[in-house]
């Protein structure tokens, strides 16, 4: 049998999960994604482009998404983040983004982390379209996510 989706009520209307009765607990979700480009787009990247140090504005990006997620998310609860770090690894065809997000909160962070990824994988493509209009996110994905009445996960 199928878990009710907890962002639904019993009519299927859309709710916010009501979180009040939760006990707050440090919260930490991990995420990635891959910026998929060419070798001479990734070698710009190391190198710097006309736009500067493209990695370190996806960075900054990064964690401006993820302190924006319930701007871009409707029903995510708005959250005090205590950490968010965004980490770049060069990888044969791109650019793996890891990103953590930390909360002592009522309700995970995954969606921060996630967001984090995606934004700063989307300010990559931005900062590399000018030498390739191919450059693609792949893989958005959550890694890890520890707190909270459900534990520890890992993919």
């Amino acid at each position: 049998m199928a878990k009710r989706l907890t962002h639904l009520d019993e009519k299927g209307a859309a709710r916010m999960v009501d979180v009040a009765d939760k006990i707050a607990t440090v919260r930490e979700a991990t995420a990635e994604c891959i910026v998929r480009m060419a070798p001479d787009t990734l070698r710009a990247v190391r190198e710097g482009t006309a736009k500067g140090d493209a990695l370190q504005v996806a960075r900054v990006a990064g964690i401006m998404g993820a302190k924006r997620t319930p701007d871009l998310i409707p029903l995510c609860h708005p959250l005090p983040l205590t950490s968010v770090t965004v980490d770049f690894e060069f990888v044969t065809g791109g650019v793996r983004i890891v990103t953590m997000a930390r909360v002592t909160g009522q309700t995970g962070v995954e969606m921060e982390a996630l967001t984090a990824a995606a934004v700063a994988g989307l300010t990559l493509i931005d900062m590399t379209k000018g030498v390739e209009r191919g450059v693609y996110l792949e893989s958005v994905r959550l890694l890890e996510k520890s707190g909270g009445r459900s534990g520890t996960w890992k993919r």
